[in-house]
Parts: structure tokens; C-alpha cells; sequence
């Protein structure tokens, strides 16, 4: 499991020229689920992205995290995270889950920040999105689960 994670000031979603979803300052989350991801994952996932302190303090250090600053979420399922552009010119997609196996772990994933007392907006998934933002900072991260995350 990929996430791009962007610290933001404003992020909306706009699928077929109406706005589905939007947030002010918060998290503006790229999810991507490959084939090898299972609900495990998605816990530690969201644990990771709603405790990571990349918000300022009142000394400008970054201190808090979003459920300190009572920011919101926004969530967009990101298939082309998983990409794979090492032979020839044409990405590959085979690492990513399908969307049956896919769109019910992204609507889990937002039930589990929905469960840490976080809003949560979300893009449609499987749908043609343009997306909006105003990165803060700027702060982007990626936070990937594998089996390499675990510590000895």
C-alpha cells in the first residue's frame, strides 16, 4: 500500500465539472492498493498518516499532527501509484489491485480515519478526477506498507 501524502491549505475534487469533495486545511491523500494489500495493512496505514506530526507549532516546528489541528482528509484512490515504468515507455499496471479488490479496502480505509474522530471527504472511485490543491509548505510524503516497514 502507497499513499502521497500532501499537507494542504485547500484540496477539492471535481468529477464531470461538479465538485464531489472538498477540504481547507488538512491532508490531501493519494491512496494506492496493490494486489498484495489486505485490511492489516490499511491499519497500519491510517495509524501512520494520522499520527504523522508535519503540522507547526506555535514555535513553527513541525509538531502536530491532524488530530491535533482539527484538519480534515481528503482521500483519492490512485491506482497509478503502483506503476511500473522500468521497461520501455508505457507504464505497467499489474501491481495494482483490481477494482473490485481495491474500492472496498479505499472505502475502508476512510472509515478507519472516520473512526479516529477525522473528517474524511473522498474522491469517486474508479472515476475521472480532476483535483485541486494548495500545498502547504510545501509537504509531500510518501508512506508505503511492506514488509520492510516492520521493525526488528
Amino acid at each position: 500500500m502507497r499513499a502521497i501524502v500532501q499537507r494542504v491549505s485547500m484540496a477539492q475534487v471535481t468529477v464531470e465539472g461538479k465538485i464531489c469533495a472538498s477540504i481547507d486545511r488538512g491532508l490531501l491523500v493519494f491512496l494506492g492498493i496493490s494486489n498484495a494489500d489486505n485490511e492489516k495493512d490499511l491499519d497500519w496505514m491510517v495509524k501512520k498518516i494520522v499520527g504523522l506530526r508535519i503540522f507547526e507549532d506555535n514555535e513553527g516546528k513541525m509538531n502536530l499532527s491532524i488530530k491535533n489541528t482539527g484538519g480534515k482528509i481528503l482521500v483519492v484512490s490512485q491506482f497509478t501509484l503502483y506503476a511500473n515504468v522500468q521497461k520501455g515507455r508505457r507504464p505497467s499496471f499489474i501491481e495494482a489491485a483490481r477494482p473490485e479488490n481495491a474500492e472496498p479496502l479505499y472505502l475502508k480505509f476512510c472509515d478507519l480515519i472516520s473512526g479516529e474522530k477525522i473528517e474524511v471527504e473522498r474522491g469517486v472511485f474508479g472515476a475521472k478526477m480532476d483535483v485541486k490543491l494548495i500545498n502547504d509548505g510545501p509537504v509531500t510524503l510518501l508512506v508505503e506498507k511492506t514488509t520492510t516497514n516492520i521493525r526488528k
